[in-house]
């Protein structure tokens, strides 16, 4: 199985509009970041985890020649915008492409792209067959068991994912107990930390620190990651050995 970090900016993106902060002015183009959004490769099926507003570019940069299925965590902008490009991988398939997401997030895709859900069909519109997924129960996608667990992102319920012994979880600042015992044993770990200073509805660095240290993975990614975090080459100085700041384009394998 192979992750590849599509992006790993939170919703404004690295460098942020009209920001002159040294991480904006940066020139590491480790400090550049996309809107959040992984995709999971294994047995030939690729998955993306969230069609952000960069899906386009982030397709076109990974060379991604084709697409068997999407699953959203929720439905802010930043995760959802970019769906009406799945069109390429339609018109390559003729097939509608599987989307998995609870009622919520399903209710959220309506109003956002209501043309593809219109009675209606017009011509050249994304084509789906959505997937109804609830937090407390798992489902197959192609051989293997995904995993959903609800996070708290502020008062939103987020879902992250397990798959095998990987577990991905952004948007969050609140995981319950009963949702923790699905992550345990995990041995490859990806969390939000958005920035040091106390937010509303997302870890901080030392909060999601704090909760890699609960669950003990092997390896932890930070994504979801703000201006206001700092460079990447300096915060990574201060992390634990077995933690790390992803960046665009970052490929593990498992």
């Amino acid at each position: 199985m192979e992750i590849t970090f599509l992006g790993t900016g939170t919703s404004q993106g690295v460098p942020v509009i009209a920001c002159n902060c040294n991480v904006c002015l940066s020139n590491n183009t480790k400090d550049k970041r996309l809107r959040t959004s992984i995709m999971i490769a294994y047995n030939r099926k690729n998955i993306v985890i969230d069609t952000g507003p960069d899906f386009r570019q982030q397709m076109l940069r990974e060379n991604v020649q084709h697409l068997d299925a999407i699953l959203f965590t929720h439905e802010h902008k930043d995760h959802i915008a970019g769906l009406d490009d799945i069109r390429a991988f339609n018109h390559l398939t003729k097939k509608n492409m599987p989307v998995y997401a609870t009622q919520q997030v399903q209710e959220g895709l309506k109003k956002e792209f209501h043309y593809v859900f219109s009675d209606f069909q017009y011509p050249g519109i994304p084509k789906v067959d959505i997937k109804t997924i609830q937090h407390h129960q798992s489902f197959q996608l192609f051989d293997k068991t995904i995993i959903p667990i609800e996070v708290i992102h502020y008062k939103l319920p987020v879902t992250a994912y397990r798959i095998d012994n990987f577990t991905y979880i952004t948007d969050a600042n609140y995981i319950s107990g009963t949702e923790k015992e699905k992550i345990k044993g995990t041995e490859v770990l990806v969390i939000n930390a958005l920035r040091k200073e106390k937010h509303l509805s997302h870890f901080t660095l030392k909060e999601a620190i704090e909760f890699i240290e609960e669950i003990k993975p092997k390896k932890a990614y930070l994504t979801h990651i703000s201006h206001l975090l700092g460079k990447h080459n300096e915060i990574s100085k201060e992390l634990p050995k077995n933690v790390f700041l992803a960046y665009d384009g970052l490929k593990i394998k498992m």
